[in-house]
C-alpha cells in the first residue's frame, strides 16, 4: 500500500505514506556547524527532476519603502521547465494596496558557470568578484527594475551544503531541501511603475533556496522572518514537513553585523498569541517570538524578537500568485489550500535582542518583514 501511495504521490501530488522523522536528515544534524558560501555555491543547479529553484530579494529603503524580487525556475516531472519573475511594491497605492507583479519567462537559461540568469527582458547576474548582483527586468511595463545588491556581510549556509535530506535510504536520497542566506546588504537602484519611480537605497536580504521534490511534499507550514537595525541583520527560515516526514521542524538563519557573522545556527519561530479566520480557517499570528542560536569566537550566542505584530499587510492566495507548475504540483491533492501571511514593519516597533557570552544584552529597534505560510 505504501508503495502504491508513493507512486500516486510522485504522479499527481497526493499525500505520500507515513515514513517518521527517521526519513528526514536535518542539515542542523550535520557534523559541519555552517559553512561561509563561495560564488560556486550559488550556481544554479537547473535539476533533471521535479523541483523549485528561487534567487529571492527583499528591499528596505531608507524612505521607508519595502519590496521585493525574485527568479523561480522549476521542473515538472523532469519533463517541463518553467521560469518566472516576480516582483512587489508594498503599499503602492496606500496601505493594504500592493503593486504585484508575476510574469512568465521566455528564453530563458543561464551564463556558462551558472552564477547568473538571463531570459526575454529579465537579467539576474552575478559579478566577477561574487559578492554582488544586478537585477534587471522589462518584462512588465508596471513594475521596470533595475537594482544592484551589494554584500555586506558573509553569506553562510548551515552544514556543509545547506541541506536537508528526505529519504529512508540515507545514502540514496530521494528529495531535498537547501537554503543559502546573505543576510546583510546594500541595494541601490529604482522600481519604475507608470506613475512613480522607487528610488530603493538601503539595506536587503537575498536567499537562495531549492526545494528537491515536490513543495508540498517537503513542508506544510513555514516562518520567515527578516530584520534589518542599524547595526545587525538578522535572516530565520523555519519549516515543519507533513506528517509523512514525522511532523519535523527545521530552523535554520542568522544574524551579521557590517564584514561579520555574529551568529549561525538553529532557529526557532513561536507563534504566541494568534487569530483563526474564518474563510480559511488558518491561525494568523499575533504576537511571536523569534530566536536564534549560534557561537562566535567561543562564546554561545543568543538573540530573540518578542512582540506584537502590526495589522496584517497581505494574504496571499499561493495559488492565484505563483507560476502554473505549482497548480501542477498539487491541483490532485487533497487538503491543501496554501496561503501566506505577510506583515511587515517600518517604524521600530520590534527590538532585536543580541547577546554574546558573558558580554551585555545589546538591543536595537529595527524594520523587519515576516511571512507566515500555511499549506496543508
Amino acid at each position: 500500500m505504501n508503495w502504491f501511495k508513493q507512486q500516486l504521490a510522485n504522479v499527481v501530488g497526493t499525500e505520500e505514506p507515513e515514513y517518521g522523522p527517521s526519513a528526514v536528515q536535518p542539515v542542523t544534524k550535520q557534523e559541519v556547524p555552517y559553512s561561509i558560501l563561495s560564488k560556486d555555491d550559488l550556481r544554479w543547479k537547473a535539476m533533471d527532476h521535479t523541483n523549485v529553484e528561487t534567487e529571492t530579494f527583499y528591499f528596505y529603503a531608507d524612505d521607508g519603502t519595502t519590496a521585493m524580487a525574485q527568479v523561480i525556475y522549476s521542473n515538472v516531472g523532469g519533463i517541463h521547465t518553467t521560469a518566472q519573475f516576480n516582483s512587489k511594491i508594498f503599499n503602492y497605492e496606500g496601505p493594504g494596496k500592493h503593486l504585484w507583479c508575476s510574469d512568465p519567462l521566455k528564453d530563458y537559461g543561464f551564463d556558462e558557470p551558472k552564477t547568473s540568469f538571463y531570459a526575454e527582458n529579465v537579467a539576474l547576474e552575478m559579478n566577477e568578484a561574487g559578492d554582488t548582483y544586478t537585477i534587471k527586468s522589462a518584462r512588465n511595463d508596471s513594475c521596470i527594475v533595475n537594482l544592484t545588491v551589494k554584500r555586506d556581510a558573509p553569506g553562510f549556509q548551515l552544514g556543509k551544503d545547506g541541506t536537508t535530506y528526505f529519504g529512508i535510504d540515507h545514502n540514496n536520497p530521494w528529495g531535498s531541501m537547501r537554503h543559502a542566506f546573505w543576510p546583510r546588504c546594500t541595494v541601490t537602484g529604482t522600481m519604475q511603475t507608470p506613475t512613480k519611480t522607487y528610488k530603493l537605497e538601503g539595506k536587503a536580504t537575498y536567499i537562495y533556496a531549492l526545494q528537491g521534490m515536490k513543495p508540498h511534499h517537503l513542508a506544510n507550514r513555514w516562518n520567515f522572518a527578516n530584520v534589518h537595525t542599524k547595526d545587525y541583520s538578522a535572516v530565520l527560515m523555519e519549516y515543519t514537513t507533513p506528517a509523512s516526514y514525522g511532523k519535523t521542524t527545521v530552523g535554520v538563519g542568522g544574524i551579521a553585523k557590517d564584514g561579520e557573522l555574529i551568529c549561525i545556527g538553529e532557529c526557532t519561530a513561536e507563534h504566541l498569541t494568534s487569530m483563526r479566520e474564518t474563510p480559511h480557517d488558518w491561525p494568523e499570528p499575533r504576537t511571536i517570538l523569534w530566536k536564534w542560536s549560534g557561537e562566535k569566537d567561543g562564546k554561545s550566542v543568543q538573540a530573540e524578537v518578542k512582540g506584537n505584530l502590526p495589522a496584517r499587510s497581505d494574504r496571499v492566495d499561493v495559488l492565484a500568485h505563483l507560476p502554473g507548475f505549482v497548480k501542477s504540483f498539487i491541483g490532485h491533492a487533497t487538503g491543501l489550500k496554501p496561503h501566506i501571511f505577510q506583515q511587515y514593519l517600518s517604524d521600530d516597533q520590534l527590538e532585536l535582542k543580541v547577546k554574546v557570552g558573558d558580554e551585555g544584552e545589546l538591543s536595537e529597534p529595527g524594520k523587519v518583514f515576516t511571512e507566515a505560510t500555511f499549506i496543508s
